[in-house]
């Protein structure tokens, strides 16, 4: 499969720097044709560099935002549980946004029995999915229209912000690439991260979806603290300085197999 094979490509490169392409095929067995559409799309993202007869490894900047196709194989699972329990929040009715992110972007599936759900998105891979229901039309999808952010797939720009500022939103559903409780909820782009301020600024119910991976990660640049946030829900319990803070800030701390609903 491609995106697994891409992803294994970049984890080899880790650790041998260097890889030769006829290693590549018969690593994966698969054609010269197959490998170099795989080099090609790593060239693109700036992964790597192509060297004669193979390529070696472009060590990107820590921040850099990492490509959306490799995030998105990433802790799949884990992502599928936490937007599960994301979606039993939404109710008839609700006028709900959903942020770009490899881990909101399944909620959809979980959202098909919600009557006259209005959905508000940014986020190329939301809109497809839910563009697979138009004839149903089990949603109310609203695009924000902007300037394709092509990292994370997303639409950016003042075009979003514009259109934020026309809806009331019920609930909001955020991701981030990294939280701590120094630096809050943070994001590698700068472009997203003005979205995801304005957000915060609405007054519908601000929910944040992670996985453990993403604790005690700190990116680029925050965009709210997590005391902001009225839910915080992730695919396993974390450390107890996260339950402490979550109590003592009366945030709702959700997993898939335990609650905290102190308000």
């Amino acid at each position: 499969m491609k995106i697994t094979r891409i992803h294994k490509i970049q984890e080899m490169l880790k650790k041998e720097k260097n890889l030769s392409l006829n290693d590549l095929c018969d690593t994966f067995n698969v054609s010269k044709n197959t490998i170099r559409r795989d080099i090609n799309y790593l060239e693109s993202q700036g992964i790597i560099k192509k060297v004669y007869g193979g390529i070696i490894l472009n060590e990107p900047l820590t921040d850099a935002p990492e490509p959306f196709l490799l995030r998105t194989s990433k802790h799949t699972l884990q992502k599928q549980h936490v937007a599960r329990v994301a979606a039993s929040f939404v109710k008839d009715n609700d006028v709900i946004f959903i942020d770009s992110g490899t881990t909101t972007m399944h909620m959809l599936p979980y959202l098909l029995q919600v009557q006259n759900l209005t959905i508000i998105t940014a986020s190329v891979n939301v809109i497809n999915v839910a563009a697979l229901h138009a004839e149903s039309r089990k949603f109310n999808l609203i695009a924000t229209g902007g300037v394709l952010y092509y990292p994370s797939m997303a639409f950016t720009g003042p075009s979003v912000l514009n259109c934020l500022d026309t809806y009331n939103i019920s609930k909001i559903f955020l991701a981030s690439t990294g939280i701590s409780l120094e630096n809050g909820a943070t994001n590698a782009s700068i472009a997203e991260n003005e979205i995801k301020r304005k957000l915060m600024t609405k007054s519908g119910q601000k929910f944040l979806l992670i996985d453990a991976s993403k604790l005690d990660v700190a990116s680029l640049v925050s965009f709210t603290p997590l005391s902001a946030l009225d839910y915080l829900i992730i695919d396993s319990l974390p450390p107890q300085k996260y339950v402490s803070y979550c109590q003592e800030h009366h945030i709702k701390l959700i997993t898939p197999e335990h609650s905290q609903t102190k308000q």
